[in-house]
């Protein structure tokens, strides 16, 4: 898209209104449970598909004993333009609680990435009131589906909103041209709109708001807060991003360009402090950093040609990494994530996933010099996910949705993405600061899975050390064992907690203090 037009995509999807009504239908939440009629839906934008929002009065014991009974809201919010013709219906699951000392709870909007994933992977699978177990080593697509209550919700500190971008879970555009919401400025426009629109219509302007986002969810945070302020009007207090990409020039580069090795080289070495059977702790993955950015940077930059650089390079990595040594010796101390892949279980006949290393499946060709395979994580994950997602609609939440497809991870969205103009690669940690400099009440925790090839933390660590403290303390980062998803892992999912928890904890106390001069 031409940069005039994505300005003035933007302002158009900050001009639309989204004509929301409130949830229509009330039953109790759980399997089985008596329900109350349906009432019929309000007038609104003609053209709506999906069936009016229910709501559901829910509980859930957490293993330690806690109840939790809350609310739970399955619907959509309906995007019109400015002469209330409807250009798009935006599918979402807010978990509702009332305050216990009588203030206003905090709301979190949580949104997925992709672009083209919903955000049913934050939801039952880290942060909402339930989720769905996976194995540990191995994923199994016809695995069982049933969820249990997760021990590592944050419902119990924040109420949660999970909203699904045009083309992913349930949300449409209305004349089926869903392209033109699939670029960077104007995807985060309409997600403010969409955020400030269930503010106003549900009365919670006046709550603690923050956002979560995971993986390109984390790239378009910084954006969203700026357009959330500076075009609607209303503040973050925090922002958790899992996952993220901050800057698509320090991962998206060709293999002549030695960076991307940096980056991933601690990665490779938490798998191979895991597959000894040691926790990749941050003082355990000191010495591959420090390696990382001083003599391998060095020895990489003398090129391949360079045996005796060669050489050092491969001796070290196979003690950081595990990796054998010829593999290593031939790809010139520079592992391919394709090569590492397949390298790390070849002897069993079994590939790793970039997603997450811990995580294996089968090789389809082990005896061919070159194999052609789906992640062991990220495609195995999309079937129990999916099903998952439809029984939780349809018998938990009382939303089913009968006539349309229910897209977890859209592929079609992440080809047709329109990612700017000009040479330069989209980023976001300017953003970013821009934001940490404005608001110095605003609190930002960035958190990674240590074996995850794909977004690898050390890119963020390196990243976020370019940001100035503008006075200190608001901006952390978190890395816990596992990999892009690495809350499925049950210890990783409590640390992340407690540190998300202790977030919004100081943020509020920040919102609260009494301002003083300078």
């Amino acid at each position: 898209m031409p940069v005039m037009n994505a300005i003035r995509a933007g302002r158009l999807a900050t001009a639309m209104l989204l004509g929301l009504t409130l949830p229509l239908a009330a039953q109790e939440g759980h399997h089985g449970g008596p329900e109350r009629p349906q009432p019929t839906r309000p007038q609104g934008p003609e053209g709506r598909r999906l069936p009016p929002d229910s709501m559901t009065d829910q509980t859930v014991t957490l293993p330690d004993g806690r109840k939790l009974e809350f609310t739970a809201t399955a619907g959509s919010l309906p995007l019109v333009d400015e002469g209330g013709k409807l250009q798009a219906e935006i599918g979402y699951i807010a978990f509702t609680r009332p305050a216990d000392d009588g203030r206003e709870r905090p709301i979190t909007f949580a949104i997925n990435g992709g672009p083209g994933a919903a955000s049913a992977y934050l939801n039952i699978g880290a942060i909402g009131p339930w989720r769905l177990p996976i194995g540990k080593n191995s994923i199994s697509p016809s695995q069982d589906v049933g969820l249990v209550p997760n021990d590592g919700t944050w419902l119990d500190f924040t109420d949660l909103v999970f909203i699904d971008p045009v083309g992913t879970g349930y949300s449409r555009a209305a004349d089926g041209d869903a392209k033109k919401y699939w670029s960077v400025d104007t995807d985060a426009s309409i997600l403010a709109a969409v955020i400030a629109r269930y503010l106003r219509v549900n009365g919670r302007m006046a709550s603690p708001k923050f956002y979560v986002g995971e993986s390109y969810g984390g790239f378009r945070g910084p954006l969203i807060a700026g357009k959330l302020q500076e075009e609607i009007g209303v503040g973050l207090s925090g922002m958790v991003l899992l996952s993220p990409v901050l800057d698509f020039a320090w991962l998206e580069r060709p293999r002549t360009d030695p960076w991307s090795f940096v980056l991933r080289l601690p990665s490779l070495a938490a798998t191979g402090l895991e597959r000894s059977g040691q926790t990749p702790s941050q003082s355990a993955l000191a010495p591959a950093e420090e390696y990382a950015t001083g003599s391998y940077l060095a020895d990489l930059l003398k090129g391949p040609g360079d045996a005796d650089a060669v050489g050092r390079i491969t001796d070290r990595l196979a003690g950081l990494t595990g990796l054998d040594r010829d593999f290593l010796r031939r790809q010139a101390g520079r592992p391919s994530s394709r090569g590492v892949q397949r390298e790390l279980d070849k002897s069993a006949g079994r590939v790793t996933s970039l997603y997450d290393t811990g995580i294996t499946g089968w090789d389809p060709d082990p005896d061919s010099l070159h194999s052609g395979f789906e992640d062991p994580q990220l495609t195995a994950l999309q079937a129990p996910l999916t099903s998952a997602m439809l029984d939780l609609y349809a018998r938990t939440l009382k939303w089913p949705v009968p006539n349309q497809r229910y897209e977890l991870l859209n592929t079609a969205v992440n080809r047709g993405w329109t990612w700017g103009s000009g040479r330069q690669a989209p980023e976001v940690l300017s953003n970013l600061k821009g934001a940490l400099s404005l608001d110095g009440k605003l609190r930002v925790l960035v958190a990674h899975g240590a074996t995850d090839l794909v977004t690898p933390y050390f890119a963020s660590k390196l990243e976020l050390s370019q940001v100035p403290p503008y006075g200190g303390g608001r901006l952390g980062l978190s890395v816990y064992p596992g990999g892009h998803m690495f809350y499925f892992r049950s210890a990783s999912r409590a640390a992340l907690h407690q540190d998300a928890a202790a977030l919004y904890s100081a943020a509020i106390a920040d919102r609260q203090a009494v301002p003083t001069s300078r």
